[in-house]
């Protein structure tokens, strides 16, 4: 169980109080949120620090990676510092259980089946990416919903999530088995891993891992050559939503890793902008990339691409507007997803 675990069950819940959003808050989204522009990426009865524009938006990165464990590898038991205070692993984990797609993401790459997973409301299955090597974990309902019953029935010895999306919910989790929270999902996709793989036993497979993504991210950069194309990023939300996602977002560092130049508006420590139908030239670049999250039906998705300034953007004459899978490249959050990204850039850009 967690290392002063009524003190920091306690700093907890004040710090859920203290920080929930708004209704509004924009928690229907997974990986990299829907709702308001303020609470972008929140969970839950969302975390305002930490979701877009909140304090420690900006930081979330550099406070991660200080977290993890001093721990020797084979060493157990094991403390882990991360974003709720500190816990204590008795021993290796085998029955984990997450929190959100990300954490998905890194323990499957680590060779783990978890046996329990919260997926998105916009995406409920496993995703397609993972499915061969994700096991068969049960539903523990979604990551703004969590069914804690559901959860302890697996009897888990880790639970891997993160402060803005359960925060609230961090000492009845921690009392069902050790509970090791990031700070957030999103651009902070390395530091997370990290800290999942420090929590496992894994560090150096991560570390391997991450170090092969970022050769083929360099080697993708120099393949474009000096003249790289600029590339905008759409994505399509429920109640028109329609985002241009800038460099604080997981595609944002991948396209960063890459060397890739962004348009002037999306070229920002930011989440995204927002735009609508009626603007939806601001997504101009060289090469536009569109997801959708959940049903493309339930997104102005239709609505912009029919308004003619859409279709005279350069990228959209010249064919070079693709939609590609939303679920590695806005859901996906981790190193497995990342290199499925780098893989559909390589193709689409040196076609």
């Amino acid at each position: 169980m967690s290392v002063g675990r009524r003190g920091t069950a306690a700093a907890a819940l004040t710090l859920a109080a203290a920080l929930a959003l708004t209704a509004c808050g924009g928690s229907s989204a997974g990986g990299e949120g829907t709702g308001d522009k303020p609470s972008a990426e929140a969970g839950a009865g969302g975390k305002k620090s930490v979701a877009q524009g909140g304090k420690n938006f900006g930081d979330a990165a550099k406070k991660t990676a200080a977290m993890g464990t001093d721990a020797a590898p084979g060493e157990w038991p094991r403390t882990v510092t991360h974003a709720m205070g500190k816990t204590e692993l008795k021993a290796q984990p085998k029955r984990v259980v997450v929190l959100d797609v990300g954490e998905l993401d890194n323990v499957v790459s680590l060779g783990i089946k978890p046996v329990g997973l919260a997926p998105t409301e916009g995406s409920p299955e496993l995703p397609s990416y993972l499915k061969k090597n994700a096991g068969t974990p049960k539903n523990v309902g979604t990551i703004n919903s969590l069914n804690l019953e559901a959860i302890a029935a697996l009897k888990p010895d880790l639970i891997l999530g993160s402060q803005l999306r359960a925060a609230d919910k961090y000492d009845e989790l921690s009392q069902i088995a050790p509970t090791v929270f990031s700070l957030r999902p999103g651009f902070t996709w390395k530091e997370n891993y990290l800290l999942n793989a420090a929590a496992l036993d894994k560090t150096a497979q991560a570390k391997q891992k991450l170090a092969a993504y970022e050769e083929r991210a360099q080697n993708l950069g120099k393949k474009l050559g000096a003249d790289k194309p600029t590339v905008s990023m759409v994505r399509y939300l429920p109640d028109g939503v329609i985002r241009l996602y800038a460099n604080a977002s997981f595609i944002g560092t991948i396209l960063k890793d890459a060397g890739i130049p962004r348009p002037k508006n999306q070229d920002i420590d930011d989440l995204a902008a927002e735009v609508s139908a009626e603007n939806i030239d601001q997504a101009d670049a060289d090469y536009i990339f569109t997801g959708s999250y959940g049903d493309p039906k339930a997104t102005d998705k239709s609505k912009a691409q029919n308004n003619p300034l859409w279709k005279n953007l350069g990228a959209v004459k010249a064919g070079h507007a693709y939609d590609v899978p939303d679920e590695t490249w806005y859901l996906g959050l981790g190193v497995t997803a990342a290199d499925e990204v780098l893989a559909d850039l390589e193709k689409h850009l040196t076609a």
